[in-house]
């Protein structure tokens, strides 16, 4: 055993010890924070703006602070890009978080000192939970990598701007530094496939125990060192024996990730954003993510049915209901208030609070008042790809065609495929089939004939990364929307696909 998984395990003892003070106690927790937060803001131009000094209770709260996006923030942020201090927190942000808005462009996500640890810890904690439940810490005494965007980080009005991925590789503790990968002087490479070929270089020979990342570009990552080497991931990496992700659904690409493999390994799943780090994966056993409560957080829930109403409903964590999809809106000491992650999540447990995401409330498809949602479309997936063993799904998308040139409106999933399934209209027919007893909606518009069964259009090989490349987000933290209720997406696939 070396030294690093030796010290490990008595820290991590410590850390769950002082995490189960607050998992326990959540309404204790949160109500800390909201004071704390509502307290150290009242002089900044936001808290002056919103009446800090006469807000005493959640309900003076909500009365104050609406919910909003980042358009509705960005006149702060432009201040804060303009040089001025004490807008939206104290003093200045130690980071921009840069990150790519669907309608907003680009977006500067304030990182402060004092939220910064919320980023950090909460991946530390995410890997000590695993060690205190399994006692496997062999991992932290091989190589690591974190597939990233660069750690290179720009300038505006003296503050450090970067990608939140390469942000976190500045605070990689300094005892697990000596062993991570790839190097400074590859991870700056900003063209992602040079990129990944380097990181291969670099790695192909040593013994990779963590391996970290969206899972899309990890299997990326196999796949070229598949076709170097002829060889199973295991084979090339003997030692690994963790694999930590998160950023999307995992299910649609584990048959595929576990086949490059070439063997099931532990996996951690962990749910970080630009605006903040809200779950990790607590244990192997339960279902769901446990939600950092005690970290710098205020968090709320606006149910996902009310979230386009001109008053939503807001709730505190202690009102949400299992079960139940909620927009999740936070508070935090960074300075954003109020602020709408844009994900939907569902609680699985409330004995601990654990949640899984089920979707993005913006991304869903209603052309003709279906509502199709995130979660719904990977369940349905799900179901068909059991229902045709060996199939594997390297990506996809879902589009309405709503003017046909001949027939009814359908939807259009694209995917693409690694391994297809014998009989892809059987395929297509099951995902139809599941999705009508998922969504009622649904199931209504095609019994009604106002729409057809969806139709299935396999793509080839490549085809979602030379889009993603076309657009400028190959690699990294980037990820392909699962629906759209436009064409966009689908039509430039189409077209990429037609090169391919």
């Amino acid at each position: 055993m070396g030294i690093r998984s030796a010290l490990s395990k008595p820290l991590a003892r410590w850390i769950v010890q002082r995490q189960r003070e607050w998992m326990f106690r959540p309404g204790e927790a949160q109500q800390h924070w909201f004071k704390k937060l509502v307290d150290e803001a009242k002089d900044t131009a936001f808290g002056r703006d919103h009446h800090f000094k006469d807000i005493h209770t959640y309900h003076d709260f909500r009365q104050a602070v609406p919910v909003r996006d980042y358009e509705d923030l960005k006149p702060y942020i432009e201040r804060i890009l303009a040089g001025e201090s004490d807008i939206l927190w104290k003093g200045k942000p130690l980071y921009l978080a840069k990150t790519s808005g669907t309608t907003s462009g680009t977006k500067y996500i304030p990182i402060t000192k004092d939220s910064i640890p919320n980023h950090i810890n909460s991946a530390r904690d995410a890997l000590l939970n695993y060690i205190n439940e399994t006692g496997n810490g062999a991992f932290l005494d091989q190589k690591l990598i974190f597939l990233s965007g660069s750690p290179e980080l720009d300038q505006k009005a003296g503050i450090n701007v970067g990608r939140l991925s390469g942000i976190s590789n500045h605070h990689v503790p300094a005892y697990l530094r000596t062993n991570q990968m790839p190097s400074y002087e590859t991870n700056v490479i900003e063209d992602w496939e040079t990129k990944l070929e380097r990181i291969i270089d670099e790695t192909i020979n040593q013994p990779m125990s963590l391996i970290s990342g969206i899972p899309p570009w990890v299997q990326m990552y196999f796949d070229r060192i598949q076709a170097r080497t002829g060889k199973k991931i295991k084979d090339v990496f003997p030692h690994f024996s963790l694999f930590v992700y998160g950023g999307v659904n995992f299910e649609p690409y584990r048959a595929k990730l576990y086949d490059s493999i070439g063997r099931k390994i532990d996996s951690i799943e962990t749910y970080p954003a630009s605006e903040g780090f809200i779950a990790f994966q607590d244990t192997q056993t339960e279902e769901g993510l446990l939600m950092t409560l005690n970290s710098g957080i205020f968090y709320e829930f606006v149910p996902a049915e009310d979230y386009f109403a001109k008053n939503p409903r807001r709730l505190t964590i202690e009102q949400v209901e299992l079960g139940k999809n909620y927009a999740i809106i936070i508070n935090n000491n960074a300075g954003l208030w109020g602020y709408s992650l844009g994900d939907t999540v569902k609680f699985v447990s409330r004995d601990p609070y654990r949640l899984v995401v089920s979707g993005r409330i913006k991304h869903f498809i209603s052309a003709f008042g279906e509502h199709v949602i995130g979660e719904e479309v990977e369940k349905a997936l799900q179901y068909a790809m059991e229902r045709h063993p060996g199939t594997e799904v390297v990506e996809f998308t879902v589009a309405p065609m709503v003017a046909p040139a001949e027939g009814l409106p359908y939807h259009e999933w694209l995917i693409e495929f690694a391994t297809p399934p014998a009989n892809l209209e059987a395929f297509a027919q099951d995902i139809d089939d599941r999705l009508t007893k998922l969504n009622v909606y649904y199931d209504d518009l095609i019994s009604g004939t106002i729409l057809r069964t969806l139709k299935l259009t396999a793509l080839p090989r490549g085809a979602f990364q030379q889009y993603m490349k076309s657009q400028g987000k190959l690699g990294g933290q980037n990820k392909v929307p699962r629906l759209a209720n436009d064409r966009i997406i689908a039509d430039g696939l189409r077209e990429i696909a037609q090169k391919v």
